[in-house]
């Protein structure tokens, strides 16, 4: 009997290690590592990719690509991770997901966006789209809003991103 208990728990511990293992290895919202698979993520999408791509993505101040920055507003004094969004034979494919390499963005091209953990998860979760999201506050963002009033279906895609790339929201980026 009691040897049998100890195999149960031996193999009770090794499954619990396995479940530990499995939830640590998401990385964490808003992190370089998220940005990183957010980019893959975004490249796999044709609503963003062809979407996003010909007008919004030709609005690119000359240089090719377009910038976003986005961070958790809960989260303070954690670094703002970047994707860079570039034409790509018209289409828009992210090139770059990570840290920030463009410290500067420039308002009638780029966007910067930002909401608490929560907001991220309800507009990751699809409780709500960006319209709503940005009429009552809940995702804060700067940039060329006509431009992206045009662009609501892919962009609604975009916000998606934080619930559809895995990661854990329990702890901030550092």
């Amino acid at each position: 009997m009691i040897k049998h208990l100890t195999k149960l728990t031996a193999i009770s511990a090794l499954a619990l290690s396995a479940v530990a293992t499995t939830a640590t290895a998401a990385p964490v919202l808003m992190s370089a590592e998220w940005a990183t698979q957010a980019c893959e993520a975004f490249n796999k999408n044709a609503i963003l990719t062809e979407g996003l791509g010909g007008k919004w993505i030709e609005n690119n101040k000359g240089r090719g690509y377009k910038v976003i920055h986005l961070y958790r507003s809960d989260c303070e004094d954690s670094p703002q991770v970047e994707m860079v969004i570039s034409d790509k034979a018209g289409k828009a494919m992210c090139t770059y997901g990570g840290k920030i390499e463009h410290a500067k963005l420039d308002s009638g091209a780029d966007y910067l966006m930002y909401a608490t953990t929560e907001k991220w998860h309800d507009m990751g979760a699809g409780e709500y789209g960006p319209m709503k999201a940005m009429m009552f506050g809940r995702l804060q963002f700067q940039g060329p809003k006509m431009e992206a009033m045009g662009v609501m279906k892919p962009f609604e895609q975009f916000l998606l991103l934080a619930g559809k790339v895995p990661s854990n929201e329990a702890s901030c980026p550092k």
